[in-house]
Parts: C-alpha cells; structure tokens; sequence
C-alpha cells in the first residue's frame, strides 16, 4: 500500500510568493524590452523586479473572496434603506445636493482610474506589482459600481442626477476632475501609480471619505455611509501599496529620487485642487454637521501626512512643494469654493443656497480667523439680495486654470483680498494659472498642457453670437435651468420633499 503523501503547509509568504513571482517567466518570442514597452520611457530604473512585495502579501483567490463577503454586506444596507424610503428620513433636501456631486464627480473619476490602472498594470514587467495593481483597478470599478448604488435610490425623486455622464465630459464644474483623470491616464505607468495610489489615495482621500462619511451617518444617509465605508477600507490597501512603491523606487536607483519627488510634488498639487468640492459639501451642504473642513484638515491630512514624511526622510523625500499653500488655505478653500458655485448656481448641476442663521454662527464659531472678516460680510449681501427677490447671479462662465480646470476663484498665500492670477507666454500664446503650483505643472510639460480643453471658454466661444449663450452652452449639456439648479429654496427638490413628508424625524427632534 502506498504511503500517503502529506502535504507541506506553505506560510503566508510562501503562498504569496508561489501565486506571483513563481508566475513570472521571461519572454524569448519577443525582447521584454518591446512586450513591456512603457516602464522604462519615463526614466524610472528597476534593477530587481523581485524586490517588490505586496506588504499585505494578499494574493487574488483571497482578494475575491474577501470583497463578495464585504459586497453582501454592503448591498444588503442599501437595499434595505431603498425598500425603506430613507431617501425620505434624511436631514433636508439640501443634503441630496451633495448626493448630486458624488454621482457627477467621484464616481466617473473612480471609473476612469479603474480603466487607467487596468491598461496600465499591462506595462508593469514584475509579476507581483502588476497584480497588485490590478487589484486597485478591481477596487476602482466596485467604488465606482457601490457609489452609483448608493446614489440611485435618489435618482427616482430628486432632479440633478440624470445624464450625469454627459456632464462629466462637458460640464465646466466638474472639468477638475476629468482633467485629474485624463492627466493620470496618459501618464506613464509609475507616474499613474504615483498620482493615484499617492497623490490622491494616501494623503488626501481620507478628507473625503472619512469625513463626509460621517457627516452622511449624521444625516440619516446609511446607503451611502455603506458604500463609503466599503470603499475606504480599500483606500486602505492602496495607501499600503502607494508608499510600498515610493520606497521601492527610491531605494532601486539614486537617479529614481528627483523623478519620484517631482511626481508626489505634481500629484500633491492636483489632487489638493479636487478639494474644494469636498470642502464646501462638508462645510455648507451637510445640514446636520460634525466636523469642519479645517478640523478634517488638520485631523486626517496635516498630522498623517507630516508624520508619513518624516518616515520617508531617510531616502530623501521631502514634503510635496505646494504643502504650506495647502496648509494656509484651509481657513478659506470651503467659503471660497461655495461663492464661486453660488455666484455660478445657474450653471450647475444642483442647487445652492444661503446658510441659516443657525448655520453662519456655527461657521463663525468654526472658523473664528477667517469667516467674520472675509466672508459672512458676502454671504449677508446676498442673503438682502435673495430676500428682495433678486438673486445674485454671473450670467457667464467662469475663466479656468490651465491646468487643473478649476474656476479663478483662489487668493493668494496670506492675502485673502486679493485672487491669484498667473499667466505664462508659450509659442506666442498667454495661458493663465490659479497658482504658482499650476504655472510650473504647465512649463514642466507645456506640450501636454496646452492641448487642454477648457469648457467655458469652448461653450462660450461656440454660442458667443447667441441671445443667450450661457443657456445655449448648457443645452448641449442636456441640463434644465431652473430645474437641476439654482436657488434651492423654492425648487421642486424642497418642495417635493416637504409635500412628502420628509425629515421628519429631524423635525420632531427640533420641536
């Protein structure tokens, strides 16, 4: 009788080692050189592909397992709150407005990551990074898939959440984001890794989940804080991964320094210019509020990323260039971020309002520095001018950043007074900035850049010679003035709202 034979029990390392870098194998058909054609034209020099290891040694048989189990959960929560009618037990109607701007923004860029990551993880010779990065494309596509979930519920009742997707591509307010993703996308494959897995996911993604997450459980939205707590447990995994490859680079080659420093400098900055949505959702569009944007900032941004910094010191890298402009701006980013989209309301995809009485002492009380002397002077003008029946409105649209497509509505380190305007000259040419930051994106790259399409100047430049351009610019965008946007408080959103019967849990708690 033949002895059996035992099995020896591999270790974690050994298993993850057999499931990636025992996967790897050269090519003879043709030179590796031409099959992974794209990571080395950036400059980037690997000598030792198995050097880099998942720190998490997660391999793919136990990441599908892992995120079925987490999916179950996560979709049994928003069917119930769906089958419930939670739409109906939220705060107020203005919170679906923040609803709006993650279906319109956070997820179509979480689809284009995902398609990013997914092509360029093709280009990456090493066995174990590459599935590494397939698995943060896997994780973008499900953001992007829970996010939609989320928000569908609301999609039944409330307006400003159909055709989402055509104005992601033509919208002028949500061009910072597509612009984000299209620089990324056609980026080199590190380059990409480096904007997403670090610029964005390790030092300023948990601003947005963390935070608005929190803020969405206070306001009765439990489908949302589902999919947002999914999510950020992924965020997780990426921020692992993202500072796992920073050092490997460093580490590989002296020459790698400068090229990685540049790009955290680079991604830093444009992920810093996606916040200003965030900023103003939490600040002004949460009606039941817990923590301010500057408290966030300093709690899940400042302390993290100093202390993440210091770690890094030793291989030479340094705090991203633009880190005290970031710092200095959070008395600001929010008051400045919502008069622009106020002034702009029309020209929007969700509405905006005047905060309350209540709302202004809270804002006074949370930004003691900054609120009383810059802003509440602003916002109590246009609080007149609404209850005189005479809304403020521009009735153009907004000039924008070469770069990060973002409206001029910035001002400058130190000087609140005063909006910062860059312009540089390129082949006889004036191209116009937001920041020094976004002026020395362009020069670093300025065949890249000017080939950016700016929506406003585009729509305006295509229906200048019609009575009305910044409706006509807006027809092409499908979107209903008047319906998806402007002034909240006489809106079929709150009026719906009311006549349904909703909040009314908040309602008794006030009485």
């Amino acid at each position: 009788m033949d002895k059996r034979v035992e099995k020896k029990r591999l270790s974690q390392r050994e298993r993850y080692a057999s499931m990636t870098h025992d996967l790897h194998w050269d090519t003879t058909f043709q030179p590796m050189d031409k099959v992974f054609s794209l990571d080395k034209y950036e400059g980037i020099k690997v000598h030792d592909w198995q050097a880099w290891e998942d720190p998490l040694h997660r391999t793919m048989d136990v990441y599908w397992k892992a995120q079925g189990e987490r999916d179950k959960k996560m979709y049994a929560v928003m069917e119930a709150f769906a089958q419930n009618n939670g739409q109906l037990g939220v705060s107020d109607a203005r919170y679906v407005n923040a609803i709006k701007i993650v279906l319109q923004a956070v997820a179509p860029l979480k689809y284009m990551l995902h398609r990013a990551l997914a092509l360029s993880s093709r280009q990456i010779r090493s066995d174990a990074l590459r599935i590494a990065v397939q698995m943060q494309a896997s994780n973008s596509l499900r953001h992007f898939q829970a996010e939609t979930h989320a928000a569908s519920v609301y999609n039944k009742y409330f307006n400003g959440l159909h055709q989402t997707p055509q104005w992601f591509d033509h919208a002028w307010y949500l061009q910072p984001v597509k612009s984000f993703a299209d620089d990324a996308a056609s980026a080199g494959p590190f380059e990409l890794m480096v904007a997403s897995a670090v610029g964005f996911d390790t030092l300023l993604s948990d601003l947005l989940f963390v935070p608005f997450m929190s803020g969405a459980a206070h306001n009765g939205d439990l489908s949302l804080v589902s999919a947002s707590f999914s999510a950020q447990s992924d965020v997780v995994h990426h921020k692992t991964h993202g500072i796992a490859l920073v050092k490997f680079l460093v580490q590989q080659d002296a020459a790698n320094l400068p090229i990685v420093q540049g790009w955290i400098d680079k991604w830093f900055w444009r992920s810093f210019r996606l916040m200003p949505m965030a900023a103003m959702m939490q600040d002004y569009m949460l009606p039941k509020r817990k923590m301010s944007w500057k408290e966030s900032w300093e709690t899940f941004c400042e302390a993290p990323v100093r202390a993440l910094f210091a770690e890094l010191a030793p291989l030479g890298l340094r705090l991203p260039s633009g880190w005290e402009q970031a710092c200095d701006s959070k008395d600001h980013l929010s008051h400045q971020a919502w008069n622009a989209f106020y002034g702009f309301g029309d020209a929007l995809g969700f509405h905006t309002w005047i905060p309350g009485t209540d709302e202004m002492a809270w804002l006074d009380r949370t930004y003691p520095e900054s609120f009383d002397r810059w802003y509440a002077p602003r916002l109590t003008h246009y609080a007149q001018r609404e209850a005189a029946g005479d809304r403020f409105h521009n009735t153009a649209l907004p000039m924008q950043c070469q770069v990060c497509q973002q409206p001029m509505m910035f001002t400058e380190t130190g000087k609140p007074r005063w909006i910062a305007y860059r312009e540089t000259q390129h082949q006889g040419e004036a191209f116009h900035f937001c920041s020094d930051h976004c002026e020395h994106i362009f020069t670093q790259q300025p065949a890249k850049y000017v080939q950016a399409q700016l929506p406003s100047h585009r729509m305006l430049q295509t229906n200048g010679n019609q009575p009305e351009p910044l409706k006509a610019s807006l027809a092409t965008c499908t979107m209903n003035i008047g319906r998806d946007n402007g002034g909240f408080a006489n809106s079929e959103d709150a009026i719906n709202f009311e006549n349904w019967g909703g909040g009314q849990d908040m309602k008794e708690a006030q009485l």
